[in-house]
């Protein structure tokens, strides 16, 4: 298949972000790749999310999903209910996320699709976040002692192939209501390195990252960073039934150990 022969579905998801969203969906497109289509998911926003959003419906390009009210308490659970939702709606054959106060790289689709035309193999990718004062990041390896967990970025920073997502909701059709401070993006990540070994980290920073909203709960070494990265393990060993041993490995202990002081 041509590259340009290729259907692209960004997935848009929106809660009270009417300051950014526009900017979000501009910047897709703004693409220098073009064969794309744009579904946006507002998540019963109570600003003026949805009349800025509105504004879109005319462009042929752009599906628009309102939810009433958003359902669980649970900002990780409703972002992924949000994703779901249109990813079911979606016809492209590559997926791409995008959080609505993030903003991509104007060649990101471009350079995306080029690794999963250059390697049938590859289910799911991850590129680079840009964040302000941040210039380096951890490399992707499992066998590091210390930290058992890949480096793993942000949601608006994966892409993958159509057939990954339906595989990961059917692996994980028992667990979407359950840990409810693993977003789905670490799910996926983690459900491709771990199980699929079809995972591919793209060493350019191709979408902007803003780091707003929830994500600040999750300070670095915090009560809930801890609390994070309990519910990470405990999700991995449902999705690998039981499969891999943590039960010598420090990451893994150390998170049990201060997380039993802040039940």
């Amino acid at each position: 298949m041509k590259i340009q022969n290729t259907l692209i579905s960004i997935l848009i998801i929106n809660f009270n972000n009417a300051k950014l969203i526009s900017r979000a969906v501009s910047s897709c497109l703004d693409q220098s790749y073009k064969n794309f289509e744009i579904l946006i998911f507002d998540d019963g926003s109570t600003d003026n999310s949805r009349d800025i959003i509105k504004k879109f419906k005319n462009n042929k390009k752009i599906k628009i999903f309102f939810n009433k009210k958003n359902k669980k308490k649970f900002a990780a659970l409703n972002a992924m209910n949000g994703y779901i939702t249109i990813f079911k709606k979606s016809k492209g054959t590559i997926i791409c996320l995008l959080d609505s106060d993030d903003f991509f790289h104007k060649s990101k689709i471009k350079k995306i699709l080029k690794v999963f035309q250059k390697n049938r193999k590859i289910n799911f990718v991850q590129n680079l976040p840009h964040i302000k004062g941040k210039k380096k990041f951890k490399k992707t390896n499992k066998n590091n002692p210390m930290s058992f967990w890949p480096y793993l970025a942000p949601e608006s920073c994966i892409s993958f192939r159509k057939k990954f997502m339906i595989d990961f909701l059917e692996a994980n059709k028992k667990y979407l209501n359950n840990f409810e401070n693993v977003w789905m993006g670490f799910r996926m990540g983690v459900y491709s390195f771990f199980n699929q070994e079809s995972f591919y980290t793209l060493s350019e920073k191709l979408t902007f990252y803003e780091s707003l909203g929830e994500s600040k709960k999750y300070q670095f070494l915090g009560k809930n960073w801890f609390k994070r990265r309990n519910d990470s393990f405990e999700y991995l060993k449902k999705i690998l039934k039981g499969s891999m041993s943590f039960n010598y490995n420090f990451d893994y202990l150390i998170t049990k150990f201060l997380t039993s002081f802040y039940k």
